[in-house]
């Protein structure tokens, strides 16, 4: 007994599968979805292609530097016995300012020898004038009727004399020049790039005491990418005409002072390209870079690394687009038709926010702006903010609203109005149950 039922529980269950599997087989649901719908899957914003006036704006960068910089040198010997208080590295001074002195006792003692050689001379030269004239005078009382040679009439050792008076009177100005080059003064307005000696320091004859510039202006050498050289109009000189064909302004900033920008303007072209960066470059300068009325805030540095926007061409008809809208830089996407489309573009000048398009757009085209992901060229799409078509009940879905409306004695409308207020009662009950 124990055996049959051994066989007949496998046996029973195997039946009871088959059984519910070709229920299921003959019974598959009923699929309730419409047809295919043709409504817009993606809603996209776009923004309508129209020509503009555009003035490129050519990002480069540089350094500064000074446009005027030489060595302040001591032109005398001698140990320093005052030091300006401006002699300091940043230090400002202005043209004539006294900056270093060195002892001055030799020199005052060498002029006084000079001028006492000086009045020696003249001295001298007296004596030689009065026998020059008494050699004069003895002749006459002779009687000679020949004509005396210069020797007899002294006029040799007169011309010596004036000789060692012009040379005690040169002696004289050597001795007042040294004397006045014990103050090392300042050529032009400026600042210490650095102090090389200090306060008791002897120096040798034209021994370098410091680095100085010139703080009227400040230049900074741009290099301009081959791109975007028929984008600036540059400033060049020329032989027959050394005024400025054009002057094109430039905007500096640094990420060392926030906030901080610099006008100046370019002023020429360098003469040649650039044989190790195959680039252009131009020269710009910012005039009196220190005055805080012109440039407040901190002040520009020597040496300083500084981002600049250099303006260039204004051009007409330029189709200009957000860079956010394009895509792997090389392709953008447009709404033809209700449809997504690809486009291949060519870009003629680019920065961090805008591009202008050589190729691939034209005027009254609709640009695709919203951010998208993995999508086909071709994908049906609404445009935001326009009207959309109201979608259609499906057949099975329409004759079975008429179906129920005819087993309640109402029309299809007033059905669908029920359903709506059911709707909106039930959302109400919702929110209510919520707060």
């Amino acid at each position: 007994m124990s055996k049959v039922k051994k066989w007949l529980i496998p046996l029973a269950i195997l039946v009871i599968t088959l059984v519910i599997a070709n229920v299921i087989f003959n019974n598959p649901p009923e699929s309730k979805r419409g047809g295919p719908s043709g409504a817009s899957q993606l809603t996209v914003e776009v923004t309508q292609l129209k020509p503009e006036h555009f003035t490129v704006v050519v990002d480069t960068f540089g350094t500064v530097h000074p446009r005027t910089q030489n060595a302040l040198v001591a032109q005398v010997s001698g140990q320093i016995n005052y030091v300006s208080p401006q002699f300091r590295n940043g230090g400002f001074f202005s043209k004539g300012d006294v900056l270093l002195k060195l002892d001055q006792r030799d020199y005052v003692a060498d002029v006084k020898i000079s001028e006492a050689g000086l009045l020696s001379a003249e001295q001298v030269l007296l004596e030689e004038q009065a026998n020059a004239k008494q050699a004069q005078t003895d002749w006459k009382r002779l009687g000679m009727s020949q004509t005396p040679s210069d020797l007899v009439l002294r006029k040799p050792q007169l011309a010596a004399a004036q000789a060692s008076l012009l040379s005690a009177e040169a002696q004289l100005t050597i001795a007042k020049l040294a004397l006045e080059r014990t103050e090392i003064t300042a050529p032009y307005d400026g600042r210490i790039l650095e102090q090389l000696v200090d306060f008791g320091q002897v120096l040798p004859a034209n021994s370098q005491v410091a680095e100085i510039y010139s703080t009227d202006s400040v230049e900074i050498r741009l290099p301009i990418n081959n791109s975007d050289i028929d984008l600036v109009n540059f400033p060049e000189e020329y032989r027959t005409n050394n005024s400025l064909q054009s002057v094109i302004e430039a905007r500096f900033t640094s990420s060392l002072s926030k906030n901080q920008t610099w006008l100046g303007k370019v002023i020429r072209t360098e003469a040649a390209i650039d044989s190790n960066a195959q680039q252009l470059y131009i020269v710009a300068q910012i005039e009196d870079p220190y005055n805080p009325k012109l440039h407040p805030g901190p002040s520009i540095k020597i040496g300083q690394y500084v981002n600049a926007e250099v303006q260039g061409k204004t051009l007409e008809d330029a189709i200009v687009i957000n860079n956010s809208a394009i895509y792997q830089g090389s392709y953008v996407y447009v709404v033809e038709n209700g449809l997504l489309k690809r486009r291949d573009i060519s870009i003629r000048w680019q920065n961090s926010q805008k591009t202008i398009i050589e190729n691939g757009l034209s005027a009254g085209e609709l640009l695709v702006t919203t951010p998208l992901g993995q999508v086909s060229s071709g994908t049906r799409v609404s445009i935001a903010g326009e009207q959309q078509p109201q979608r259609k009940s499906s057949p099975e879905k329409e004759a079975k609203l008429q179906q129920m409306a005819k087993e309640m004695g109402i029309t299809v409308d007033e059905l669908r109005a029920k359903r709506s207020a059911e709707r909106s009662s039930s959302a109400a009950t919702t929110t209510q149950s919520s707060h």
